[in-house]
C-alpha cells in the first residue's frame, strides 16, 4: 500500500514572494490591504507534485481577505481542476477555545464556526482542531500548580468540551471529520475528551517527541489513537536532557533530524490499514528531502 502524503499550504516562502510583488506594484503598499490569492500558493504547491494540501485559515490574521468567497470558489475550481484533495487546520492563532473567560471563548468559537462554514465547499476531508490553547498550555507546565494542576486542567478540559459542542451545534458538522490534535496539553485529558464528544485525532508526531504531550511516546501514542486516527501531521523532533541538566527541545524538523523512529513509525501505521491524510508541516524543500528519507526506508510508501 501507499500513503497519502500531503504538505501545508502556510509556506512562508510562497507567501513571503507573493507579498512582495503585491507591495511593488501597490500605491500603497500596506500588508494588510493586500489581495494575496491562496489558490495562487495552492497552484505553486500542485505544480511541485503535492495533490494533498492542507489549507491554513490562520493567513487571515495577516491577510484579511485571502479566504473570503472569492477565494474559495477559486480553490473549489483548483481542486476540481487539479484533481486535489483538502484538509484544514481550523484557525489556532489569538484563539482559547478552552479558557474560563467566556467572552473570549465565544469569540473563539465564532472564529472557528466562521472557518467550518466558509470552507464548507471545499469540502475539506477532515478539519485539525487545537482544543485548548497557549493559556492552558502555560498552565500544564507551571511548576507552582503541581499539587493542583489536575483541579486545573479539568477546568480547561471542561471548557473546550463545550466550545466544541457549540461548533458541531452551530456548524452541523459531523463529529468523526473534527479531528482533535495532540498538542502541548496531557495525552490522556485530550484523548478523553476525544473519547466523551466521539471525535477524531489528529496526531503531531514532533509535538510528541517534543515532550509537549506529556505522558506518552510516540508509538505509544500512535497505538492509542488509531481507533480514531484520520490525520497524522508528521515532521521530527526530539526533547533531550544534556550532560549538564539543561533539556533542549525541537520540533518540525525534517525527517531524520531528531528521534522519530522512522520504520517502525511507518511499519505500525500502515500496519493499521491507515488511509488518512499525512501532512508534513514543513518547508516544501523539508518535506521533499523528507519523501526522499520514506522512499529510502520503505520505497512502497511514496506514491511513483
Amino acid at each position: 500500500m501507499t500513503l497519502r502524503f500531503g504538505i501545508e499550504q502556510m509556506q512562508a516562502s510562497l507567501l513571503i514572494r507573493q507579498a512582495r510583488t503585491l507591495m511593488a506594484a501597490s500605491k500603497r503598499p500596506d500588508v494588510a490591504s493586500l489581495d494575496v490569492d491562496v489558490a495562487v500558493l495552492v497552484a505553486e504547491l500542485a505544480d511541485l507534485g503535492f495533490d494533498l494540501i492542507e489549507l491554513n485559515p490562520d493567513l487571515t490574521v495577516f491577510f484579511p481577505r485571502c479566504f473570503d468567497l472569492a477565494a474559495v470558489e477559486r480553490l473549489r475550481k483548483l481542486k476540481e481542476q487539479r484533481q486535489l484533495d483538502y484538509t484544514v487546520h481550523l484557525p489556532l492563532w489569538s484563539l482559547e477555545p478552552s479558557t474560563p473567560m467566556q467572552m473570549v471563548r465565544e469569540g473563539s468559537v465564532d472564529t472557528l464556526v466562521d472557518a467550518v462554514l466558509r470552507l464548507a465547499p471545499l469540502e475539506p476531508e477532515v478539519y485539525v482542531l487545537h482544543a485548548t490553547g497557549a493559556l492552558a498550555a502555560e498552565f500544564s507546565r507551571m511548576e507552582a500548580l503541581e499539587t493542583m494542576r489536575p483541579l486545573v486542567m479539568d477546568i480547561f478540559v471542561t471548557q473546550a468540551r463545550r466550545s466544541i459542542e457549540r461548533l458541531l451545534e452551530r456548524t452541523g458538522l459531523p463529529a468523526r471529520l473534527l479531528a482533535v490534535e495532540t498538542i502541548e496539553f496531557p495525552f490522556n485529558l485530550t484523548l478523553g475528551l476525544v473519547e466523551a464528544l466521539d471525535l477524531s485525532m489528529c496526531l503531531d508526531t514532533g509535538h510528541v517527541l517534543a515532550g509537549y504531550t506529556t505522558g506518552v511516546s510516540l508509538l505509544e501514542a500512535l497505538e492509542r489513537t488509531l481507533p480514531r486516527l484520520t490525520e497524522v501531521h508528521l515532521h521530527d523532533g526530539y526533547r533531550r536532557e544534556l550532560p549538564d541538566g539543561e533539556i533542549r527541545i525541537a520540533d518540525h524538523l525534517p525527517l531524520g533530524a531528531g528521534d522519530l523512529p522512522l520504520e517502525t513509525f511507518l511499519d505500525q501505521l500502515t500496519a493499521s490499514g491507515f488511509s488518512g491524510p499525512v501532512i508534513f508541516e514543513l518547508t516544501v524543500e523539508e518535506a521533499q528531502a523528507s519523501l526522499e528519507a520514506i522512499r529510502a526506508a520503505r520505497p512502497g510508501l511514496v506514491r511513483a
